[in-house]
């Protein structure tokens, strides 16, 4: 069975206008591309990869900001919201969505990757080297609280229904804002690099985290533990307090 992995990012309360969320996103897609040749070209999501295929995206600035005037890329609570994906073969693609310019305290704003599952790109990005980078591209493009790169089975283990577990989650990688804390001394294997002056990147394994690797999994619930008694294991906080 293929383990399937996610990168996401969170942020809440933090209302913005369409154009600093079209920044935003051109900020985090320019960095993509550097990172991979295959985030260089995208398309709208449609049903088919034919479909798709018709209908290419600049993932620009200017793109974004358009997209934003339409409806149906429009939130209740002011934000906007987007799906892109590069339409390579079946299991091979990678999907990004992201929500972004919200004011609401209860609805978090995320975006969301899915690498490749299966062949050459996903043996070129699912490495911690450049899963690393591509949390890295979202904290500085997004400015979010925290961010994780997590195994879908990993999650399903730990957090069955995300929608109810609004708390944090250790993965493979977790990225915690400095507004959260300072990050306390973790055990061994594990690094924490800074972003910048955005926050701290927690780096669980130097290799592929696996759910079937039990001492992985053991990691990952230690570490939860140290940093919930450091109070950085809440909640996703509001922007501003």
């Amino acid at each position: 069975m293929i383990e399937t992995y996610y990168v996401g990012a969170y942020w809440l309360g933090r209302r913005e206008p369409a154009r600093a969320c079209a920044q935003r996103a051109e900020h985090f897609f320019r960095l993509l591309t550097r990172l991979d040749p295959s985030w260089s070209r995208w398309f709208r999501v449609k049903q088919s990869r034919e479909q798709s295929l018709k209908h290419p995206v600049e993932p620009t600035a200017a793109t974004f900001e358009a997209a934003f005037a339409q409806k149906k890329h429009q939130l209740p609570e002011h934000g906007f919201r987007f799906g892109i994906w590069n339409v390579e073969q079946q299991g091979q693609s990678t999907e990004i969505d992201f929500t972004c310019g919200s004011s609401s305290r209860f609805a978090v704003d995320v975006c969301l990757l899915q690498p490749p599952d299966e062949g050459a790109v996903a043996e070129r990005v699912l490495t911690t080297a450049m899963m690393t980078e591509v949390l890295r591209a979202m904290v500085l493009a997004w400015e979010p609280d925290k961010g994780v790169v997590m195994s879908n089975a990993h999650l399903e283990k730990v957090s069955p229904d995300p929608s109810t577990a609004p708390h944090l989650l250790v993965g493979w990688m977790t990225y915690l804002s400095r507004r959260r804390g300072e990050v306390p001394a973790l055990p061994q294997p594990v690094r924490v690099e800074p972003v910048e002056d955005k926050g701290s990147l927690i780096i669980l394994t130097p290799e592929r985290f696996t759910l079937s690797n039990p001492t992985h999994v053991e990691l990952a619930t230690r570490v939860w533990e140290r940093l919930d008694q450091a109070g950085l294991a809440g909640p996703t906080r509001p922007w501003e307090e």
